[in-house]
């Protein structure tokens, strides 16, 4: 079984060098011990000296060369917009007081699927919409690991 034993963060590492790729959702991608199959098939334990948040495009360097690519598996998002920014604002503060994870974009904000936080901002005036995107919520203000790499 192939073994990793470093992350690396997207652009810091030889991309066009990958042998396979992992895809995986956002909960599966904060992790320090795991086994799991790339997309090939083939097993991968991913074995790091403490827990990383891995996105999309962060590089999982193999014990004795070479590398997996790791890819942010699209995922069933509630996208929140609004027609002005100030308005926008206004919903991500709502979000932001209920202590949601949330991606935030210039034009709108990715939310897990909550029918009722979603009732909760139609009401406020938003539109939402159902998406599949890969999920990369913001890390807070006391996330310490954050998306650091060695």
């Amino acid at each position: 079984m192939k073994r990793a034993t470093e992350a690396v963060a997207a652009g810091n590492w030889p991309s066009n060098d990958a042998l396979d790729t992992v895809t995986l959702r956002f909960d599966d991608r904060h992790r320090r011990r795991v086994r799991l199959t790339t997309d090939a098939g083939d097993d991968l334990l991913l074995d790091l000296p403490d827990a990383v948040a891995l996105a999309d495009g962060d590089g999982l360097r193999l014990e004795g060369g070479g590398w997996i690519a790791v890819i942010a598996a699209p995922e069933s998002l509630m996208a929140v917009v609004s027609d002005s920014p100030g308005h926008l604002n206004r919903l991500a503060w709502h979000i932001g007081n209920r202590h949601l994870q949330a991606e935030l974009f210039q034009d709108r904000i990715h939310l897990r699927v909550d029918h009722v936080i979603a009732e909760m901002l139609r009401g406020l005036g938003a539109e939402i919409l159902e998406v599949r995107a890969p999920f990369q919520p913001e890390g807070g203000a006391y996330d310490e690991d954050g998306h650091r790499h060695g």
